[in-house]
């Protein structure tokens, strides 16, 4: 990338004045936004921009919950100029290294003066990347960028320019909960993205999906977001051949065996995405049985028909499934009425754990495509099933035989009572 020749001047031939600034107001600082430094340097940036109103005065207040402010730089760490100075002409003179407004495509090295230098960084964030730049320019931005397209997402798109915060801050445009609201305001905006040859409903999609559903509902953080299947500095659209390989990275069991199984071949055959192309990209919607078999919500079926291999094994599958789901459910509810009617059945519904544990694994292992494999996974959930179905109409039975014998011996003292109370009145009446 071409580099503006102020800023080669600052970043080359005064770095080591701006590190040793910057050495000196982190010292001032104590390494922190809490220890006030002893003595407060003049800056005239600060004092000039506080007293303007509208945009020009929006970097001094934002700027107070800036990274960078807290680690003590100033506004000359990254703009340059002569902050010491009254005169505004002299404080931005260009001789002093002054950079005002960068173009989109010096903001790549701009940022990288610092983030990209390893013995720089290691004074603030050791466990900081360094790289960040360079992948930029593996990215889709970074590479239309450089082709001369400003309107491409750069650093301060994501990150903002002033009142940088950490990725780890809640309020971040990068923390997690926030990211996909972040690339929405170049990718769900179909103005700005006319003439990209680019849907513009993904972020619409995304908010459908059983991802979107752990991440802002359950607030899970490892649920993914864009950056995590795309990447961050360096985001691509996963290809065909690597979106199964994304994926992977979370549901590790599923890609093992799909990667077995004899769609793997078929697959690369067609040149078709593993996943994608059963689930969906960003609309990924949670699994349901409906999806295997031969019925009207199936996948299978959109390329098995009535007849082949594909279409016979896909139907019995949807049936062994379905099969151990209705014994479970069966079992279940016997097991919760004579367990509402007060019949101990605490050993027989945590043994029905058993069969609940064969049927999700059951669900996963439909990635195999194996008949065989899924009957072997399926049997013992299924006794487990029927074991617990009987031990509810076991414990039913023995309800009845209670109330029945409750009912005899109800009925005896009744008759006893009776008998009792005629007793009564013959002694009253001989009386």
């Amino acid at each position: 990338m071409e580099r503006m020749s102020s800023a080669k001047r600052w970043g080359r031939g005064r770095s080591k004045g701006r590190r040793g600034r910057a050495l000196l107001l982190l010292a001032l600082s104590g390494f922190g936004m809490n220890a006030a430094p002893a003595q407060q340097k003049k800056d005239s940036c600060v004092e000039c921009h506080a007293a303007l109103e509208g945009p020009l005065a929006e970097p001094v207040a934002v700027m107070k919950e800036d990274i960078h402010r807290q680690r003590g730089f100033s506004c000359a760490e990254c703009h340059g100029g002569d902050p010491s100075s009254d005169d505004l002409l002299a404080a931005k003179d260009p001789k002093t290294g002054f950079i005002g407004r960068p173009s989109p495509r010096a903001i790549p090295a701009f940022c990288g003066r610092c983030h990209s230098d390893a013995e720089f960084m290691k004074r603030y964030n050791p466990a900081l990347r360094v790289d960040q730049e360079r992948e930029y320019f593996t990215s889709i931005h970074g590479k239309r960028l450089r082709a001369g397209d400003t309107r491409v997402a750069t650093c301060t798109s994501c990150h903002g320019a002033h009142g940088i915060r950490s990725a780890h801050h809640p309020l971040s445009p990068v923390y997690p909960l926030n990211v996909a609201e972040t690339c929405a305001r170049c990718h769900a905006d179909a103005t700005y993205m006319k003439g990209y040859r680019l849907p513009h409903d993904q972020y619409d999609r995304y908010k459908r999906s059983a991802h979107a559903r752990a991440l802002y509902e359950r607030q899970d953080l490892s649920a993914p977001t864009c950056n995590d299947c795309h990447g961050n500095h360096g985001a691509v659209p996963p290809g065909a051949t690597s979106v199964a390989r994304v994926c992977g990275q979370c549901h590790v069991r599923q890609s093992e065996l799909f990667h077995t199984s004899p769609h793997k071949a078929a697959f690369d055959a067609l040149q078709l995405a593993e996943c994608v192309y059963c689930h969906g990209n960003h609309d990924v919607l949670s699994p349901t049985d409906e999806m295997i078999g031969t019925g009207e919500r199936s996948v299978c079926i959109s390329c098995h028909t009535p007849g082949d291999a594909g279409y016979q094994a896909a139907e019995r599958m949807r049936a062994l499934l379905d099969e151990l789901s209705h014994e479970l459910e069966r079992a279940r509810a016997i097991l919760d009425r004579a367990e509402r009617a007060g019949m101990e059945v605490s050993r027989a519904k945590f043994e029905l754990s058993q069969a609940h544990d064969a049927l999700t694994h059951a669900r996963v292992l439909v990635h195999a495509f194996s008949v065989k494999e899924l009957e072997s996974a399926i049997r013992p959930g299924l006794d487990v099933a029927r074991r617990g179905y009987q031990a509810g109409e076991k414990a039913l039975a023995e309800l009845t035989y209670r109330r029945k014998g409750l009912a005899v011996s109800l009925l005896f003292i009744l008759v006893l009572a009776a008998l009792l109370y005629l007793k009564i009145r013959e002694l009253e009446g001989r009386s």
